[in-house]
């Protein structure tokens, strides 16, 4: 070892260890030690002269601090301490009467799944829920199971209008789909024919030719009937072919054929009467079809000769019992002939389908042509209006839809007597009945009664009502067709049933505010139920005063208990009167009337059998007598007069309890 390392060290050369002295307590003075062989040893100086070792192991186990520093200044205060997650015990439901009876910092939850346990016994579990609950507590578990309730009232609306609207949306696939079933019909018919057509073409060589003749002498109406069916045909074909997107509007379908075709029309700008743009118009015996002309692409590198080439393009096609169409000409007087000439309007036409409106005109200026459009299109429409109702009667539509009308609603079926008369009938015509100037079907109808299903489901009461009394007038109209009108009215009487039911239930619920009550009111006079909601207002107005009563308990203070029975009577009755004056006509306040006596009389006898155990001239009976006065000048706020009653109650003198 070098002479750099013999410096200080913590061991020391000897056999004797150095002695460390225990920590003492520097606040006192010492005690004085007995005399005794077990005494410690006085402590040793501080500082020793020449023992390093000792003055560097103090120095390694002991530090010293002069001066604290100063916590206190610009130091942020101390967090709270975080709540306990629910997962670790911290949602445990205590006692109140552990703190007092506070109410408990976690409040009770409704398990929704404990609920939908078909083998719930409600009492055991609320027992066990709220055995250790607070009054605070009742009230949030009671708010959450309303708010459960509410939620789940709601879902069942919306079930119920998600069912009836997949119920509405089926019935009318159906329907859809027997047309189309029709139309398949005829196209089988159609094909069988044409098979059996070829297969006689291809035996022809093994009949003989007198055989041959007699047979197209029986069948030269079919022959001309197919060879007109191939002719339009034809013309559709030709049609697809020369007007582009015309097949998407003019499919094939049997009958469909060409009745004028003219391109020689312009469109023209309904604001300044100017022309925009060329068209072709094409009527068919059921649509209209209007294609422009525009121009076609062409090579620009390739040199073109004469005019630039164009097309046909389809832009509208309507279905002729859709639109209309106006002779212009017709209609302008005769003082503005001059702008007629200048405009050339005598030879233009306005097509009008739905809100919109269309005017062309001739290119030519020719009115012969306008007037065979019109012409043809009369015709059409005509033609198109017999073809429709023959089929109606062949396929016996209008009896189908009244025999579905009458039989799709339950209230109907179970009416036996009109079931048999539409049974009965062996003429059944189509039912038309007139809506703001427009003929409408059965099954319309049968569609405004769907809406009004869904009114009453999600309970949007004023359009439902609003839909009660339309159909209502409708069917105060149909009086040349009685069996329709009973339908509509038996339909309708259960759907006002149905419709009173609920706005009553939740009258009830509310029969506390005066201005829902009045609007509710309202709806059932409309409806023609002001009875039932007098009678369901006045039972639950009942219903309060007597679970108010029953709440009065008779402790031996006969002051305390005339007062609260009194003042629930009185209070209760003048408010009633007052929101009955308000939400009920004036010709059915008898009812009332008659309401506020039969629940005096029971408070009649509730006074008379409490005053009667008491001398009338004691101060006792004085002080009871003078708090009903007092609470009976309440009916005079609202026009009602028993102070006589009241008197005649309390000396003895009581009428029997209703």
């Amino acid at each position: 070892m070098s002479s750099e390392g013999k410096g200080l060290t913590l061991r020391k050369k000897g056999a004797r260890r150095p002695q460390i002295s225990a920590p003492k307590d520097f606040k006192g003075p010492a005690p004085k030690q007995a005399a005794s062989g077990n005494s410690l040893a006085p402590p040793r100086e501080k500082y020793q002269q020449g023992d390093t070792t000792s003055d560097l192991v103090k120095r390694r186990y002991s530090t010293r601090f002069n001066q604290l520093p100063d916590f206190s200044s610009g130091a942020p205060p101390v967090p709270g301490v975080p709540q306990i997650p629910d997962s670790y015990g911290g949602g445990r439901q205590r006692s109140p009467a552990g703190r007092g009876g506070s109410p408990s910092p976690h409040p009770l939850r409704v398990d929704p799944d404990s609920l939908r346990n078909p083998n719930l016994e409600p009492e055991k579990y609320v027992t066990d829920l709220l055995a250790n609950a607070s009054e605070e507590d009742i009230q949030k578990f009671q708010n959450s199971l309303r708010k459960i309730k509410n939620r789940a009232s709601t879902d069942l609306q919306q079930n119920v209008y998600q069912n009836r609207t997949s119920f509405i949306k089926i019935s009318k696939e159906a329907e859809k789909l027997k047309t189309e079933m029709s139309t398949l019909r005829a196209l089988m018919s159609e094909l069988t024919g044409a098979l059996g057509q070829a297969n006689n073409t291809g035996m022809s060589g093994m009949k003989s030719p007198a055989f041959e003749e007699g047979r197209s002498r029986r069948h030269a109406n079919r022959s001309s009937v197919a060879n007109l069916e191939i002719m339009w045909n034809t013309q559709l074909q030709m049609l697809w072919k020369k007007v582009e997107k015309s097949q998407k509007f003019l499919p094939a379908i049997p009958g469909r054929h060409i009745v004028m075709e003219n391109g020689h029309w312009v469109e023209l700008d309904a604001a300044t009467w100017k022309p925009k743009r060329p068209v072709h118009l094409v009527l068919l015996n059921d649509h209209l079809l209007v294609a422009s002309k525009k121009r076609k692409r062409v090579d620009p590198n390739v040199q073109q000769k004469g005019p630039a080439p164009t097309k046909l393009v389809a832009e509208e096609c309507w279905p002729l019992h859709d639109i209309d169409i106006i002779d212009l000409g017709a209609n302008v007087s005769s003082s503005v002939d001059g702008f007629i000439d200048e405009r050339n309007i005598g030879t233009a036409v306005t097509v009008r389908a739905g809100n919109k409106s269309f005017t062309y005109r001739h290119d030519q200026r020719d009115e012969s042509a306008k007037n065979e459009l019109l012409l043809l299109f009369r015709k059409a429409v005509e033609d198109l209006r017999k073809t429709q109702r023959a089929e109606i009667e062949m396929n016996g539509t209008p009896a189908d839809a009244l025999n579905y009308f009458a039989a799709r609603d339950p209230a109907s079926v179970k009416q036996s007597e009109i079931m048999d008369t539409v049974n009965a009938s062996k003429e059944k015509p189509e039912i038309l009945v007139e809506v703001d100037g427009r003929q409408q079907n059965l099954r319309w109808v049968e569609a405004q009664f769907d809406e009004l299903d869904i009114d009453i489901a999600l309970q949007r009461f004023e359009s439902a009502v609003a839909k009660v009394e339309k159909l209502d007038r409708l069917a105060k109209g149909l009086k040349n067709n009685s069996i329709a009108q009973d339908l509509i009215r038996v339909k309708l009487d259960e759907r006002s049933s149905r419709l009173a039911l609920t706005l009553i239930r939740t009258l009830v619920d509310t029969h506390s505010y005066i201005e829902t009550t009045k609007t509710k009111a309202a709806w059932l006079h409309r409806l023609g139920f002001d009875d039932r909601a007098r009678e369901a207002y006045l039972q639950v107005r009942s219903d309060v005063i007597t679970r108010r009563t029953r709440q009065c308990v008779f402790e031996g203070d006969l002051h305390k208990y005339l007062f609260q029975v009194s003042y629930v009577y009185f209070t209760i009755i003048r408010n009633t009167v007052n929101i009955y004056q308000e939400c009920f006509p004036t010709i059915m306040m008898s009812a009332c009337v008659k309401w506020v006596k039969e629940h005096l009389d029971n408070f009649c006898v509730i006074l008379s059998r409490q005053l009667s155990s008491v001398d009338p001239n004691s101060s006792v009976w004085q002080e009871g007598f003078d708090v009903v006065k007092e609470h009976e000048s309440m009916l005079r706020e609202v026009g009602l007069d028993f102070r006589n009653m009241i008197t005649k109650a309390a000396f003895g003198s009581t009428p029997k309890a209703s």
